[in-house]
């Protein structure tokens, strides 16, 4: 296994969350893919939209010059522009997204740390996220310090305190 090159983003690779995007999104096993175009559904492109705002963050992880996995985190907070994870105005929500072939390597695990550990120094508090129920990444999440602050039909909305890097 090739150990990925993790970094922040480059605002020239920004156009490249849409693939990112499209593979955050939860299959259940057994069904079919979604079309490509869901990605640009309001509430799902709002992960990506104008991307590189001041409090936009991006770690990816590249191999020989591809990036193979992405982990972002935004405040969605708008009124119209909430995310499915949001828990308030101050609140970033995580999307994290590996290419099929790369899962399960510990590159997700990598990203989602790199990217708590930043916003932690950048003074937020928390971040959250929401996963669906049949997503097998929920151990990760899990595995991760976020806890389920609420439950909803299919999914769960959670929350890891950043603040806990104060004792290290």
């Amino acid at each position: 296994m090739i150990k990925p090159i993790v970094r922040e983003i480059k605002p020239e690779q920004y156009a490249e969350l849409e693939t990112f995007l499209y593979h955050a999104i939860h299959i259940p096993q057994g069904e079919k893919p979604v079309p490509w175009d869901t990605i640009y559904i309001p509430s799902v492109f709002v992960y990506i939209e104008d991307f590189g705002r001041k409090d936009d963050v991006c770690y990816v992880a590249e191999i020989d010059g591809k990036i193979i996995g992405a982990a972002w985190a935004r405040i969605l907070a708008q009124p119209e522009k909430k995310g499915y994870g949001n828990i308030d105005e101050h609140t970033h929500e995580l999307a994290v997204s590996i290419l099929p072939e790369y899962r399960g390597q510990g590159i997700g695990t990598t990203l989602c740390n790199q990217l708590h550990m930043e916003l932690h120094r950048r003074g937020f508090a928390a971040i959250s996220l929401s996963v669906q129920k049949t997503n097998r990444a929920l151990k990760l999440y899990n595995k991760l310090g976020y806890v389920t602050s609420c439950e909803n039909t299919e999914d769960f909305i959670t929350i890891k305190n950043l603040r806990s890097f104060d004792s290290i």
